[in-house]
This record gives C-alpha cells, sequence and structure tokens, in this order.
C-alpha cells in the first residue's frame, strides 16, 4: 500500500470537508443575507407587544427599558406618554407597542451571526470559520504549482483579497 502524499491528503480533506460544508454554508449565507435587510420591513411580520414596567417613569427611562433605540416621543401629559408605535400609561405602568420581528427560520439563522462569546454555540461559529479557512489555503494543494490553474488560482485569490480590501476602505 502506497503512503498518502501531502496533496492526495490535502485533496480528501478538502473534499470531505467541503461536502460537509455545504450545508453550513447555506445557512449561514441564507442568515447573512437576512442581515443586510435588518433595517427594513423585509422578512418582518408585526407584533403587538404589552408589559409592565415600574409606575411614573420618564420618557428615556421607558425607552431604556423596552429596549427601543431612537424612541421618537410623540406627546407626553400627566398619564400617558404617546411613542411612536406605542403608549406607556405613567399610572398603571403598561406599555403597549408595536415591534417588527423577523419571520421563523429567519430568526434563528440570524442568531446563528449574532452569538456572542458567552453562548455555548459561539463553538460551532468558530469551528464553521475554521473549516472555511481550511478549505481556502487548502486549495492551493488541489493543482499543482507553476501549473496554468494554479498561477489562475493565485491571481484570483489575490483579486479576491483586493476586492474585499477595497469594501472595507471605502
Amino acid at each position: 500500500m502506497k503512503k498518502k502524499t501531502i496533496n492526495q491528503w490535502m485533496r480528501s480533506l478538502h473534499r470531505d470537508l467541503g461536502f460537509f460544508a455545504v450545508g453550513l454554508v447555506i445557512i449561514y449565507s441564507l442568515s447573512g443575507i437576512t442581515l443586510i435587510y435588518r433595517n427594513t420591513d423585509f422578512l418582518k411580520t408585526e407584533k403587538v407587544m404589552q408589559r409592565t414596567l415600574p409606575l411614573q417613569m420618564s420618557a428615556k427611562e421607558v425607552g431604556t427599558a423596552l429596549k427601543l433605540k431612537n424612541m421618537k416621543i410623540i406627546s407626553e401629559d400627566a398619564q400617558v406618554i404617546e411613542f411612536a408605535n406605542g403608549t406607556y400609561n405613567k399610572v398603571t405602568g403598561v406599555a403597549s407597542y408595536t415591534t417588527q420581528e423577523v419571520i421563523s427560520p429567519f430568526k434563528q439563522f440570524i442568531n446563528l451571526h449574532k452569538r456572542s462569546s458567552q453562548s455555548p454555540f459561539h463553538w460551532f461559529g468558530i469551528a464553521f470559520g475554521s473549516i472555511l479557512l481550511f478549505l481556502v489555503i487548502s486549495s492551493f494543494w488541489m493543482f499543482k504549482p507553476g501549473s496554468k490553474m494554479f498561477k489562475r488560482g493565485i491571481i484570483l485569490a489575490v483579486s479576491g483579497v483586493a476586492v474585499a480590501l477595497v469594501l472595507l476602505f471605502v
């Protein structure tokens, strides 16, 4: 039995990890596309929320408690604060408002991108990133150095890095 060369090992690992990564890439690409439109109503549905907050809160405190960024106050009197998409009753402490939530399963897809290091699922993101990095590096073992396809691969790789840098700094 012949001993496998490094090229054969890299090609085998590249093939197997590439097939494994297909499902992961589909999910991550869908969640990435969804995240691009997070500031629009694309793939979102309205949800009516009602929460009881402490009494006599200021408008700023209500916005913080409800986690509403850029909350716009429409009117305020002794009993009610009316803001865009909702109200807060200072006497009862009830806040009623509508929010836009991403529909399932896209909400779960987005959460894959938004994992923090405190989440046990952050290891999934690290593993996926590592697999993609390996696939990128191992692709240079697909063709013999000096061949026409290898040189073309180097040119395309350098072009990809250049485009990425332009996008980062422009």
